[in-house]
């Protein structure tokens, strides 16, 4: 599992590249505009549109790169060649006789001169124009490479092709080409994210421990000649619980779905604790459909229950609360059990030391990877004096939407 130290950096790496990404789009847009505008009365209605239309076919170009296949590649060599007015661009992902060429234009020979071009800039690292064809040069037409730089190493070259390679398609085709490098690089962190949130998910998963599944089944086994009414019960609820433990349908959920989750999760320990465990729900009905991380609040139940109420003999109250909070949502679940020492909850949270609260600072982890540095939870407790574990979730979240619908 990462530092918070190295997310944060990710996320700083993250807003340098799409900062650098804006300049370049903006250096570009005035780059193209500059001859549109030269000589027109209407400057700034001139320069606007050529910067939207410029923004606009980048925006497309983007979201083809970072997809990362061919056919996508291709896609955006079109957008490209339109954004550069050149007649053919090609990007050259690879080297040598492994290179994939995403081509788009009507050059003859394009795909191999491509190539040729790309490796010759690969070996340079630096833009270059290239002549028309003569006896030593087999360009069909005048050509610009220009490479994709990531951290000083050559993951692509750009090439553009012209009748002629004047200066403003030279400064362009250098500057779309740093700016298909910003994509690589937010492409890559864009896979880093997603492969963190399926790390912790799994770390999550992992929490539902061998001892609560024995104890679960020693449990239900209990009630099989007793109450076979309930130790039916017992086993659907542990079928539910794990099938949405282990579900596959994304980060997302709602609160309404996993209170759900919680309960066949609470069942099953009323089955063991019995009168020990007493649950109270202070849930307003507005907050049911919050948009909240897949498995957030289910871990602050089950470390409530085993640190909370598992180590005193008369067991105790946990309480599940929710509450509207005009942007956010406020989910709390709070107990009245042994309590933490808040120094070892401090370094649970942002410390490297591995503890028995994983699932706590899992939960923090991925709130502020979603949320930001003050989206993390909020735990108040002292030994002897119970816990409580506050989230405030913000109820507009339009790129998560789907995900829990």
């Amino acid at each position: 599992m990462r530092s918070y130290a190295e997310r944060m950096t990710d996320q700083m790496v993250l807003a340098g590249v799409v900062g650098v990404a804006v300049g370049v789009l903006l250096a570009l847009a005035l780059v193209l505009v500059r001859s549109l505008a030269r000589g027109s009365r209407d400057l700034g209605g001139e320069v606007e549109r050529a910067t939207s239309r410029t923004l606009h076919i980048a925006g497309q170009a983007a979201a083809e790169l970072r997809g990362g296949h061919i056919p996508d590649t291709v896609r955006a060599a079109r957008h490209l060649r339109s954004l550069l007015g050149a007649q053919a661009v090609a990007i050259v992902l690879g080297r040598d006789g492994e290179a994939a060429v995403a081509a788009d234009g009507s050059v003859a020979g394009l795909q191999t001169s491509a190539r040729r071009i790309a490796e010759q800039v690969r070996q340079t690292g630096r833009r270059q124009v290239f002549p028309r064809r003569d006896a030593r040069d087999g360009t069909p037409q005048e050509a610009v490479g220009a490479p994709m730089l990531v951290d000083g190493e050559v993951r692509g070259v750009l090439v553009a092709f012209a009748e002629t390679v004047r200066g403003p398609l030279v400064r362009a085709t250098g500057e779309v080409a740093e700016w298909c490098a910003s994509q690589i690089v937010l492409a890559e962190l864009e896979a880093s994210r997603a492969s963190l949130a399926e790390a912790e998910l799994r770390a999550l998963r992992a929490q539902i421990s061998p001892h609560f599944i024995y104890n679960s089944l020693a449990a239900i086994a209990s009630f099989i000649t007793t109450d076979p009414e309930r130790a039916r019960t017992l086993v659907l609820d542990f079928a539910d619980f794990t099938r949405y433990s282990f579900r596959q349908e994304g980060e997302f959920t709602t609160l309404a779905q996993e209170l759900v989750s919680i309960r066949h999760y609470l069942e099953l320990e009323r089955a063991r604790f019995g009168e020990r465990l007493d649950v109270r729900l202070r849930i307003a009905p507005e907050t049911l459909s919050t948009v909240i991380p897949f498995l957030s609040v289910q871990p602050l139940v089950e470390n409530a229950v085993r640190h909370g109420l598992e180590p005193l003999a008369a067991g105790g109250r946990i309480v599940i609360a929710a509450a509207d909070e005009a942007t956010h949502t406020e989910i709390s679940v709070e107990d009245d059990g042994a309590g933490m020492d808040p120094e070892q909850v401090r370094q649970a949270l942002s410390g490297p030391t591995l503890t028995t609260h994983v699932g706590l600072r899992n939960v923090d982890t991925r709130l502020r990877r979603l949320y930001g540095a003050a989206g993390g939870l909020a735990v108040e407790t002292n030994l002897g004096a119970g816990t409580m574990v506050r989230m405030r979730i913000p109820k507009s979240q339009p790129m998560h939407e789907t995900e829990a619908s």
